[in-house]
């Protein structure tokens, strides 16, 4: 399923990509060749300020490895195009490593001359024959910086020679010859379900560095038998899973084309990667809105109300077909990983988003409307906060990813998400929009609807913690009211113990509010009264059943009422201010 729907995605994708057997690389030199056959070498190297300026062009390419590697054609690096010997900077090359450049540099000369010999008119193959004719490098001046690794093109006029459609062909032709192995097997293709010449190994891998991984940068490959342990009765390469040649090369063209993509992939820092695609030309802007630095509260608003609206008696005539397909990779060894694979219809996929926007929503007094947070300051949040912000990469390893797998599959996050962010809440006593949103999802994705939560304050909760939660703000509202400068309020001081065993902690705050109240009644009748009543309320709810502990989940329950008090209070505060009215609260 995964190879047919990469293979499809190649058929839409046409020239796009690059020729087969064919992948972009950056040029270091190219050797410009003039009719006459003399050369010189251009220098097209940049620094590393200046990666963005590089000359990347598809060039031949396929798979190689053992100590007697074949050269690519035209293109390849100056070891095989000059016979530059490979060498340190502090040593000369030796005796063996300057046999094996000219090895490398004749076998490099044989492939080159196997498509030059048979075209008759062509000015550029003219021009390379008669470059070896002339001695080839010999009679070239090769600056002293070149190195054995850096990637030489040739170039005759303003073409690049690998460019001619006859060096595609015949390359092709060659790379389907290594690939298929000594027995030239042919059969019926697992991806496209026609028979045909099949590969022994995959020609491509994905590019080093393309999967981020913390085991060190390696090229991977998607389907690798090598060992007779790992394969069906002992069979190594690609004996049990027969794939075409055609289909073998595009379907990892595609997928390197996904991974260097900036609109169509996301990196998990050290820990894998993520692509999709859609099987039409479908509207994918669910995924830039998931992925996005900060989410328009509108377009995640029209996101909602499209699923929520009741449709049109005409709308199913409208129903978009498209299909959403995602891969999340990770590697291993040199081989690519399948963390994870979604293949549903890409309105499924608008449903999901706007599902994970409308379990974490946290609703703002201040301003009266809901903010979003997006996806990887869920993740972050988890980290260390240091002066309001949170320390970078600070974030538990892998934890981003795991929030994709839920937001895309509407599952709970990991089990381990909720004692992380209250490790971190009491750590660092710091409470805000993202850490709520956080809460907000763990709790409305349980498994238990007694968990779920209203994105504003529910009056009409009678659960124990979430009365703790909201008991205490208004505990801290008296205190920083009364005492309006304080250092080290009751939140510092007391939050992680009343979170964790309120039925103590609060029967003594409640107790020293008395002196605040006396202190407010004297300066501040009307924020005494206010306040007066609703600690009278809440305390009366909840006198009689006071936890003396509280589970995780639970916590996240006080931590969830004690910011639904807080937001109430300051939407009472601008409600009155937008009619002109004071409400005592604001002092």
């Amino acid at each position: 399923m995964l190879l047919q729907r990469l293979n499809e995605y190649a058929d839409r994708l046409g020239d796009i990509l690059p020729a087969e057997y064919y992948r972009p690389k950056q040029i270091h030199w190219v050797l410009d060749l003039k009719e006459d056959g003399t050369g010189k070498l251009t220098d097209l190297r940049v620094s590393a300020k200046n990666r963005d300026q590089a000359r990347i062009v598809p060039v031949p390419y396929v798979q190689r490895s053992g100590t007697k590697v074949p050269p690519y054609m035209l293109v390849d690096t100056a070891e095989f195009v000059l016979g530059v010997p490979k060498a340190d900077k502090k040593n000369p090359p030796t005796k063996e490593a300057q046999e094996e450049a000219t090895r490398r540099h004749a076998a490099y000369r044989e492939l080159a001359l196997l498509w030059a010999r048979g075209m008759k008119d062509s000015v550029g193959a003219a021009a390379l024959k008669s470059y070896f004719a002339n001695g080839g490098p010999a009679g070239v001046k090769i600056p002293e910086d070149v190195q054995a690794k850096d990637a030489v093109a040739v170039m005759v006029g303003t073409r690049w020679l690998h460019d001619e459609p006859t060096v595609k062909t015949t390359w092709a032709s060659i790379a389907r010859a290594r690939k298929s192995g000594s027995d030239d097997r042919t059969g019926l293709c697992l991806v496209c379900g026609t028979s045909g010449s099949l590969l022994a190994t995959i020609p491509e891998p994905v590019k080093k560095g393309a999967v981020p991984t913390s085991g060190g940068s390696n090229e991977g490959q998607l389907v690798s038998i090598n060992k007779a342990a790992q394969g069906r009765d002992g069979k190594i390469q690609l004996v049990n899973t027969p794939i075409c040649q055609r289909c073998g090369g595009r379907t990892m063209a595609v997928l390197n084309h996904l991974l260097a993509s900036d609109t169509n992939s996301r990196r998990f820092r050290d820990d894998g990667v993520m692509v999709w695609w859609t099987r039409q030309a479908g509207d994918d802007s669910a995924m830039a809105l998931l992925f996005g630095n900060v989410p328009d509260p509108a377009d995640v608003a029209h996101l909602i109300d499209s699923i929520n609206n009741r449709p049109t008696p005409h709308a199913g005539e409208r129903v978009d077909d498209d299909e959403f397909h995602a891969l999340t990779l990770g590697l291993n060894n040199a081989r690519l990983v399948v963390r994870d694979w979604i293949d549903i219809p890409l309105t499924g996929l608008k449903a999901t988003v706007a599902a994970w926007y409308q379990d974490h929503g946290v609703y703002d007094g201040w301003t009266g409307t809901t903010r979003y947070v997006p996806l990887w300051l869920l993740a972050l949040c988890c980290g260390r906060a240091q002066d309001g912000r949170y320390a970078k990469d600070s974030a538990p390893h892998g934890l981003e990813a795991e929030l994709v797998h839920s937001a895309l599959h509407r599952t709970p996050p990991p089990a381990r998400t909720l004692p992380l962010l209250l490790q971190r809440i009491h750590a660092d006593q710091q409470i805000d929009t993202a850490r709520i949103a956080l809460l907000r999802l763990i709790l409305n994705r349980s498994s238990n609807p007694k968990d779920h939560v209203m994105p504003t304050l529910d009056d009409t909760c009678r659960e124990p913690s979430y009365l703790c939660g909201r008991l205490f703000f208004v505990l801290e509202d008296i205190q920083s009211t009364a005492l309006p400068n304080l250092n080290t309020t009751l939140r510092d001081k007391y939050f992680r113990t009343a979170a964790t065993a309120p039925g103590t902690t609060l029967t003594n705050l409640h107790v020293d509010a008395t002196a605040h109240l006396k202190r407010l009644r004297r300066d501040n009748k009307k924020a005494a009264a206010s306040l007066e009543r609703r600690l009278g309320e809440l305390f009366a709810m909840v006198s009689d059943d006071i936890p003396r502990h509280l589970t995780p989940v639970q916590q996240g329950r006080f931590v969830i009422g004690y910011e639904h008090e807080r937001a109430a209070k300051w939407d009472r505060i601008r409600r009155a201010k937008e009619k002109g009215q004071a409400t005592g609260e604001e002092q």
